[in-house]
């Protein structure tokens, strides 16, 4: 063959008219032949998705891997089977909430109870197996389930869930209530993290030692869900005394007649030393 190429390393020789193959070390091609680099045989079934073994060794056809913290459900001798994913669709503080767990398996009658952990607050599982009720306060619940087979408790198999309560409207201290000069202001970030838009309403009284409150900040508008970390200021001036701050925010969901309202107020009275 007359030389057209100078080869190094180890390569395959392909002749596009005699379709064949050759193996060639630091040598010289022909014209009309072709070079490719040499592809193990492993890794040549490993490119289109295949596997080669030792043999003794087995491997499944399909394998699932199953997320690292994720819960695993038991099944019954009988097949009884809690079908329920573990993460349970999020609540909300005094919002009604219903979830029915459900199992597959060949019976009419199950029971179903709580083993481990707890419930939120205000929260109940029935008998058949409906949790329902109005969870009072945000958290992150962790509680184990069991469902068993009439009165059989052999049968009897559990699995753990998670439920979220995530504050719907929640109210921070932005700038902390301070005096300054004969004023006290600061500001607050307010936060709607339900699936609504609600109306909210914003006031802030100043608390004089005798009783006497005096707003020293509102605000009434429309708090788009999804909204973060929103600062509301406030301030006013006041006269010479002590005031205990108190923030109250109120958001209503007229269509769904939901109601949220958080509250709080500042550790102590602040004193204006200025002023009449």
């Amino acid at each position: 063959m007359e030389a057209s190429h100078r080869i190094v390393g180890r390569w395959e020789l392909w002749d596009s008219k005699k379709m064949g193959r050759g193996r060639v070390r630091a040598g010289e091609a022909a014209p009309g032949m072709r070079l490719r680099p040499r592809i193990p045989l492993l890794a040549s079934f490993a490119l289109f998705g295949l596997v080669i073994a030792r043999p003794g060794v087995t491997i499944p056809a399909t394998a699932q891997t199953r997320p690292e913290g994720s819960t695993t459900a038991t099944q019954g001798p009988s097949g009884l089977f809690i079908e329920n994913e573990p993460q349970l669709p999020d609540g909300y503080p005094r919002r009604h909430y219903e979830y029915q767990f459900r199992a597959r398996g060949n019976v009419a009658t199950l029971h179903w109870r709580v083993e481990k952990g707890a419930l939120p607050p205000g929260m109940k599982l029935e008998d058949d197996g409906l949790l329902r009720g109005e969870p009072q306060h945000p958290g992150e619940f962790q509680f184990t389930v069991s469902v068993m087979e009439g009165s059989r408790k052999e049968s009897a198999v559990e699995r753990g869930f998670v439920l979220r309560v995530i504050a719907a409207l929640a109210i921070n201290w932005k700038a902390l209530a301070h005096v300054n000069g004969n004023r006290i202001e600061g500001s607050v970030a307010v936060t709607n993290t339900s699936p609504d838009d609600m109306d909210l309403t914003f006031i802030v009284m100043a608390v004089a030692g005798n009783g006497r409150a005096t707003a020293i900040g509102y605000q009434h508008f429309l708090l788009r869900r999804g909204t973060t970390e929103m600062e509301l200021p406030f301030g006013e001036t006041l006269p010479r005394g002590g005031y205990v701050v108190h923030v109250d925010a109120v958001g209503e969901v007229e269509a769904k007649n939901l109601i949220y309202r958080e509250r709080m107020q500042t550790p102590g009275a602040l004193q204006v030393n200025v002023g009449p």
